[in-house]
């Protein structure tokens, strides 16, 4: 199966587009679009529909593109073991990361990155709504918890400390807890997924976080929104350290039981298929965030 070709399909099924595909490996339009019908012929199968508007993936084409990827970074990491002067980090990077981590801690890194790897181009998926790796065809996403997912390998990025918070004025018209059972009646912003929680302090002890016990009229799925309507005086909130230090630092929000975190345990992992070759570009892109962001300041304690 020539490789060109299987480069020519991932291309063009990314991009819904084959000129431009062509156009980006040096090749005119008619001369992709054979290529594209021989490898077609070659399977036996249609993989891209075409009309006249667009270009689409069939069904046998989505299936066979995370296989086509994976023959093209087993062929990579091989001309990369050989010390071949064309096994650079190059291509398309798919990475998911969570929305609000990826904006104020991914995104003004990028011009740093680019700059040092002119050849590669990251696809980034933004969302707090976690995606598939596998099925999604992703080189490598940044996930929060335990790594329990025995398809996935992954390197540790940072702790990732979550605490209660709140702007000042809400406290101040609202009372400031003194300890964990002080918490029942106090408004939440709660996150969409957060039922009863564990808190833990320094000294080993534990408490329950009731949040049947607290008033949740704001319930959020995204972490940045969650963040301004604790600024704005909605209520408390359980945040990552990561999304409020700097708020923190500069006194607009406090924490609330300052001696208290949630017992959970999480850590930020860069993730990876396990059945997927480390490609020079993921790799690179892994090194680099692990490099910039590492065990950074005010993220845990």
């Amino acid at each position: 199966m020539d490789t060109d070709h299987l480069r020519l399909f991932v291309m063009a099924a990314e991009r819904l587009n084959i000129s431009a595909a062509g156009r980006a490996l040096g090749l005119v339009p008619a001369v992709a679009s054979a290529r594209l019908a021989r490898l077609e012929q070659d399977l036996g199968v249609e993989l891209l529909r075409r009309t006249t508007r667009k270009v689409s993936l069939s069904l046998e084409g989505s299936d066979f593109l995370p296989y086509a990827r994976e023959i093209l970074a087993q062929a990579d990491a091989a001309r990369a073991a050989l010390g071949g002067s064309d096994a650079g980090p190059k291509g398309t990077l798919r990475f998911a990361a969570p929305s609000s981590f990826a904006q104020r801690h991914i995104m003004p890194l990028l011009p740093e990155f680019h700059a040092a790897h002119p050849d590669l181009t990251l696809d980034l998926r933004l969302s707090d709504t976690r995606f598939d790796l596998i099925e999604g065809s992703f080189d490598l996403a940044l996930r929060s918890g335990p790594l329990d997912d025995s398809s996935l390998k992954g390197r540790k990025l940072s702790d990732d400390t979550r605490v209660l918070c709140a702007a000042p004025g809400y406290l101040a018209a609202h009372g400031v807890p003194a300890a964990p059972q002080d918490l029942t009646g106090h408004r939440l912003i709660a996150w969409s997924r957060l039922g009863q929680q564990e808190l833990v302090n320094a000294a080993g002890q534990t408490a329950l976080l009731d949040t049947e016990r607290m008033i949740s009229r704001t319930i959020v799925d995204d972490g940045d929104a969650q963040r301004e309507a604790t600024l704005a005086g909605a209520g408390l909130s359980v945040n990552s350290l990561w999304n409020i230090a700097a708020e923190l630092a500069d006194g607009r929000l406090e924490r609330v039981l300052p001696g208290w975190r949630l017992n959970d345990r999480a850590v930020l992992w860069l993730v990876y298929p396990r059945s997927n070759v480390l490609t020079p570009k993921t790799r690179v892109f892994m090194d680099f965030l692990i490099r910039r962001l590492a065990d950074h300041a005010g993220w845990s304690e």
